[in-house]
Order: C-alpha cells, then structure tokens, then sequence
C-alpha cells in the first residue's frame, strides 16, 4: 500500500473555472487522499473519479479514455509504472505520475514508460493543480503557443506542417512520419519535438525548454526533458549513440539541425 501523505486542502474560489469540463481519473489506493485530491480539483471546475486498484485502472483508462490520469506510483494489483506501459499504446492523454519516493531512478522510470510529468509526495494541493492545468492547456492548445513562447519575435504565420527530408511533424494533427510510417509519440514528446523543430538551427536551454512546456521555471535538477529527447531521437530516425538530427550543445542546451 502506498504511504500516506495527507495534505491540507484549501478550496480557492477565485481559480475555479468552470469553462473546463475535464475528465480527470485519479488512481490512489489511499483512500483518504483520493477523496481529498477528488474534492479539491472538482472544486476547481474538474470532473473527477476515483480507482484504487491498479489492474482495474487499466481497463477504465484504456475504456474511458479520461483528459487526464493522475497514477500513484506504488499500488495493489499493478503498480504505476506497469499500468503506465501497458495503457500507452491505447491512451494518448497526459499522465501525471505520483511517487512517495524520491529516488531519480523511478522518476526516470516513468518518464520512460510514458509519463508527461511527475511530482513527489507529499503533493501541494494548489501545486498539483497548476501541473493538471498546464498538462491540459497543451491538449486545448494542441501546441500552437508552445514554439511562440520561445521565439516571440518569429515574423508571419506559424507553419501547421514541418518537413525534414524524410521527416514530417504535424502540429494540426498533432503527429510525425519518417519515411512516411507514423511515429508514436506521446503527447509530452510530440510538444517538445514540435518546439525543437519548429526553432531548427537554434539552441534552447534547457530553461527555455522547461518553461515553455511546463509554465514554470526550470529547478537545475529535472531531468525530464533529457529523458525524452533521448526516447525521441530513435523514433525520428537519430543515432541515440552519435546523434545528428538533436544535437546536445553542452553547457547550453539542444540544437534541432535543419539538415543532414
């Protein structure tokens, strides 16, 4: 069973938004938490439920298809991480991953099983609904802000479609082909390879990155975007080894490279 960490909720009235018909699914085998994480975010304008067990969680993800789940890492039945691999082929909505451990390792983990974003028990309630809006807002915006925040001084339209030799990155579809097969991608990866193309022949600090993706500042120890720079070089085609396509330009960041 997961360790307890039972925060003090505060219900904000002046953030609730109603525009936003949610669906959010959180999977918690603690009860207590559950019901007051399920309390404080349907006070805040989202539609929540609630699954304690790991292996019913992955029917309902994969049959309710939910905007959003929020995973504890450690649960009966299946634990975060495997329920994380086994919905990914059939679920394209942002995970959440929470861990009572702090441990690089499993963070890492689930970032490579398929997760967009993890926090660390014990979780801040109005924390934990800035990181559910933000995962949201890029669903909303289906990424068309997120290349204008790094480069606002970009002139004319912003192209829907990118082309790389045999690569192509669909914004307006939200997908990309190399050599004209799909490629899968989750939604954090497409976001970030759609940013890094989107400013080919330019290097992006990790800070750049971070905050145009997450919408709050890089804390120098994340390794999230690292994780999935290297989960993507191989789906496009690079050598995860000697890469050519996303280049990593130390001590400041990575360069996407137009042509090779």
């Amino acid at each position: 069973m997961a360790q307890s960490h039972v925060p003090t909720y505060e219900v904000r009235s002046d953030i609730v938004d109603n525009s936003e018909a949610w669906r959010i699914l959180i999977v918690e085998d603690d009860e207590r938490l559950a019901e007051l994480t399920k309390e404080y975010l349907e006070s805040n304008g989202l539609i929540v439920n609630v699954e304690e067990n790991g292996t019913r969680a992955i029917e309902r993800i994969q049959t309710e298809q939910p905007d959003l789940v929020v995973l504890d890492l450690m649960l009966p039945g299946e634990d975060g991480l495997s329920i994380c691999r086994k919905v990914r082929p059939n679920y394209t909505g942002p995970i959440l991953m929470l861990t009572a451990r702090t441990d690089d390792l499993d963070q890492v983990l689930g970032l490579e099983m398929g997760a967009d974003d993890y926090m660390c028990k014990p979780v801040r309630p109005r924390v934990l609904l800035a990181r559910v809006r933000a995962l949201l807002r890029r669903i909303n915006e289906s990424g068309t802000n997120v290349a204008e925040a790094v480069d606002a001084n970009r002139s004319g339209d912003e192209p829907s479609r990118l082309q790389f030799n045999n690569l192509v990155i669909d914004r307006s579809m939200r997908e990309a082909w190399l050599d004209e097969s799909s490629i899968d991608l989750t939604s954090a990866e497409f976001d970030l390879l759609w940013l890094l193309a989107s400013n080919a022949g330019r290097v992006l600090s990790r800070e750049e990155i971070f905050t145009a993706l997450r919408g709050i500042e890089y804390d120098g120890q994340d390794r999230s975007i690292d994780v999935r720079v290297s989960r993507i070089r191989p789906k496009i085609g690079d050598d995860p080894v000697h890469p050519r396509r996303i280049k990593t330009v130390r001590s400041k960041g990575y360069l996407f490279v137009r042509e090779i």
